[in-house]
């Protein structure tokens, strides 16, 4: 039985508010996946496979390394390598699942919790359309649901916001809710807004078809609409900012 990985079903929100303000909004659906049952998925779910073709998967290249190796040993590899508590912990992951072998995570969120259940350490993975992606990792504190998280931005993602920014996170620990809010701010104030929230329900067969046919095409519904939208702001006249580095999947740990 599938009992620590689940369905988010709700709304990414994205409001820009300097130098134009500019809103867009569009339905999703997320996968939480405890990486323990993972093969469990695979075998309980007739829609869903892992590191294979089906109308919804996952694939482990899309996410740490981006290899194909066990991202659970990439996670504590991490863990290790900067002093956070890396025994029998249980890891897992938010993410857009594939939809007919095609997904792009924007952002995806690794939380990390110890043997007793209490989260630790959560490990932001963002990526760009450039196919790069840089990862944050922070501490957590025990009995904290509301957690947040400040670090300088790192990695260029959007052409139209530029690199001397700072990231301010905000999340509730996964529950019947979920909640990833960042704000993007630079010396004169906020720049972006981006949410996305969601309702839990149970990851099953019923449930994941039921996801598919409400969101048959999501996956590329969001490539398309970074891009539409990234065209509508040029259009406003909002300065376009060109990527200067290629960068390899880079990893630091903030306070």
């Amino acid at each position: 039985m599938i009992k620590n990985s689940y369905i988010y079903t709700g709304t990414v929100i994205h409001k820009r508010f300097k130098p134009k303000i500019h809103t867009f909004n569009y339905k999703v659906f997320s996968l939480l996946i405890d990486l323990s049952e993972i093969e469990l998925l695979h075998k309980m779910l007739w829609l869903f496979s892992y590191n294979k073709f089906n109308i919804i998967s996952f694939f482990n290249k899309d996410h740490g390394p981006r290899d194909g190796s066990s991202l659970k040993n990439w996670v504590i590899d991490n863990l290790k390598k900067n002093n956070i508590e890396s025994n029998e912990v249980k890891i897992k992951l938010l993410c857009y699942p594939r939809i007919f072998g095609y997904v792009f995570n924007p952002l995806s969120v690794f939380y990390i919790y110890d043997k007793n259940s209490d989260l630790i350490a959560i490990l932001y993975e963002v990526k760009n359309t450039f196919g790069e992606q840089h990862s944050y990792i922070f501490k957590t504190k025990k009995e904290q649901n509301l957690i947040q998280h400040v670090c300088k931005k790192k990695f260029y993602v959007s052409p139209f916001i530029e690199m001397n920014c700072v990231y301010f996170f905000r999340l509730l620990k996964p529950g019947n809710k979920i909640s990833v809010i960042i704000d993007v701010q630079d010396s004169e104030g906020k720049i972006l807004y981006a949410s996305q929230d969601g309702v839990k329900s149970e990851l099953n067969n019923n449930n994941l078809f039921k996801s598919y046919l409400k969101h048959p095409l999501m996956t590329f519904k969001i490539i398309l609409a970074i891009h539409f939208e990234a065209f509508k702001l040029w259009t406003k006249g909002i300065k376009f900012i060109k990527k200067k580095l290629k960068i390899k999947n880079n990893i630091t740990i903030e306070n």
